[in-house]
């Protein structure tokens, strides 16, 4: 776990899982990808297997041993839904976000299928807590609209989508059902462009149809530059959080 993390809309991060393969164009320019094949060969590192996927159980308590509230991004170098990882493997992972009960969890998926199939089932234990928040990816209309219907007809107290490397307009969205949208553009090497009149789009549906906006970056090359300033203003919003009691 980091108990720091860079990423805007987040605390920390928390990876049970490890790798994962590529299966969209957002998918692309993966930064975790990048990030941990640096490391392929170093003996002793935590990705010394690079991107390779992997269950990591010694980590799997970390929420637990962390007292202070924290917002969690789970696997954020990982899928947790990815088809090489076990069902019971990712109950597991459900039983410690619902026992560490003061954190918030953010978990993020582009195999929706798969997480509209658990949380209607398996999961549905964990689906039902309101401090566990589930998420899919959308980078376009073909790839990612699929997903948010995946999203909306699954049990769950809060949904989000991540609508991140935003690649083209979006044209109408239907966001019933859904609490939170966080829009960025891609940044890094080969990052792809992305229109402020598509993220306008995306936050004027969110605000008409009364969904929390945030606006991580417009990205590029070095995304410090280009800031995540729009029309104005930053857009910092969430849903209300939840704390639970034993």
């Amino acid at each position: 776990m980091s108990q720091q993390s860079t990423i805007e809309w987040t605390d920390a991060t928390w990876n049970p899982v490890r790798g994962c393969t590529k299966i969209s164009p957002g998918c692309k320019h993966c930064y975790a990808e990048t990030f941990a094949e640096r490391f392929r060969g170093v003996k002793g590192h935590p990705y010394e297997r690079g991107f390779d996927l992997r269950e990591v159980p010694e980590r799997l308590n970390d929420p637990l041993k962390w007292k202070q509230p924290r917002m969690i991004f789970v696997n954020s170098m990982s899928d947790l839904f990815h088809p090489g990882i076990p069902d019971d493997y990712i109950e597991r992972v459900a039983q410690v976000m619902a026992d560490a009960h003061w954190h918030t969890y953010q978990v993020l998926t582009k195999r929706s299928d798969r997480l509209r199939e658990l949380l209607n089932g398996k999961l549905r234990f964990a689906a039902s807590l309101p401090h566990i928040w589930w998420g899919v990816s959308v980078e376009d209309r073909k790839h990612g609209m699929p997903r948010v219907e995946h999203l909306r007809s699954a049990y769950a107290q809060v949904r989000f989508l991540s609508v991140e490397p935003l690649l083209e307009d979006l044209g109408d969205l239907d966001l019933t059902g859904i609490h939170w949208v966080i829009v960025g553009g891609e940044s890094g090497t080969g990052a792809r462009s992305v229109s402020p009149e598509w993220v306008r789009n995306i936050r004027d549906q969110s605000q008409a149809q009364g969904v929390k906006f945030f606006f991580k970056q417009w990205g590029g090359v070095r995304k410090s530059k280009t800031g995540r300033i729009l029309d104005g203003r930053t857009y910092d919003e969430f849903p209300e959080l939840v704390t639970l009691t034993a």
